[in-house]
């Protein structure tokens, strides 16, 4: 039995969440009634339409004492739910745990055991990830530009259950990005970090359209890579621009362009056409660009909350 209180933060977000939670929460009881002194479950429901009262009824009375359910009054992104969370837990240590791993609550203790050898943040770290046909390269894009563009150590093939402790999660609470993407809060937080192997893959997102939002914010909120295209973008463009004025003199005075071509002078309506067509394209995408920072900015400044409390229950 450790000496150590301990909350255990789970997140419903989805179908596959909700049909696994009664497994979820049985398996789970006994692991922290049997090795910890004092515990508490929090489950953040960040479905309105759902309620989960008549799940939880059911269960043992001593499962449900220790059970505390935040309801969301609206749906917000996965990031946000899991602040709830955080900012209601507790414990010396917090535990971040996926209902995917509702079959295997023995993790819980693999990371507490991980984190007394002097870690601050343990979490696990999948072998593959479970993609829909097509996406995977997505992801390879995606993860390939945070660890190029940025400064953040983040691990694509990291779960999003971890342990963190009370320390740590102090100084991440201190962070209060409206734009939030957790995998990069924990990398700025820092603290000695590491990981366990699990065969479980990460699961598949059932909702692409939330992912490639929140690729959106990852990329730019926490790193250079759209700045960093802007300047290749103005470069290419000069550059062009530059054989463009090159070829329309040779032709002026030569008769033939750079390619060896002959050519005549007052000619050229379709390469005119293709060159306005060109800069319009890359005066868009620039301005596309720009756009994104913008949205980014004012929704800093507007400092709505990343989540609203509809209720707190206890059982």
């Amino acid at each position: 039995m450790h000496n150590t209180f301990v909350s255990v933060i789970g997140v419903i977000h989805q179908k596959s969440d909700l049909d696994g939670l009664t497994g979820y929460l049985n398996g789970l009881f006994p692991v922290l009634r049997d090795n910890f002194s004092d515990f508490e479950i929090i489950l953040v429901n960040n479905v309105p339409e759902w309620r989960l009262t008549d799940l939880i009824a059911p269960l043992p009375a001593a499962l449900k004492q220790q059970v505390f359910l935040l309801q969301l009054s609206s749906r917000t992104n996965k990031n946000h739910a899991i602040l709830a969370g955080l900012d209601r837990a507790n414990g010396d240590y917090t535990i971040i745990l996926e209902t995917c791993f509702a079959g295997q609550p023995e993790v819980v203790l693999d990371l507490y055991h991980k984190s007394q050898e002097q870690y601050d943040v343990v979490y696990l770290r999948a072998h593959e990830r479970e993609t829909q046909r097509g996406w995977k390269w997505l992801y390879a894009i995606f993860y390939f530009i945070l660890q190029r563009f940025s400064t953040l150590q983040i691990d694509e093939k990291a779960h999003n259950t971890r342990i963190i402790s009370r320390r740590a999660l102090n100084s991440l609470l201190r962070l209060r990005e409206n734009l939030r993407y957790m995998k990069a809060i924990y990398a700025i937080v820092g603290y000695r970090t590491t990981f366990l192997d699990t065969n479980q893959p990460l699961p598949a997102d059932e909702d692409m359209g939330e992912r490639f939002r929140t690729s959106l914010v990852a990329i730019t909120s926490y790193t250079t890579f759209l700045r960093s295209a802007l300047l290749w973008i103005f470069l290419l463009s000069f550059l062009f621009l530059i054989g463009v004025i090159a070829n329309a003199l040779k032709v002026k005075f030569t008769q033939t362009d750079l390619l060896g071509n002959a050519a005549i002078a007052d000619s050229g309506w379709t390469f005119l056409v293709v060159l306005i067509a060109i800069f319009f394209a890359v005066t868009t995408l620039n301005l596309y660009i720009i756009s994104i920072y913008l949205s980014n900015i004012y929704t800093e400044i507007k400092q709505r909350p990343p989540y609203i409390i509809e209720s707190v229950e206890r059982f």
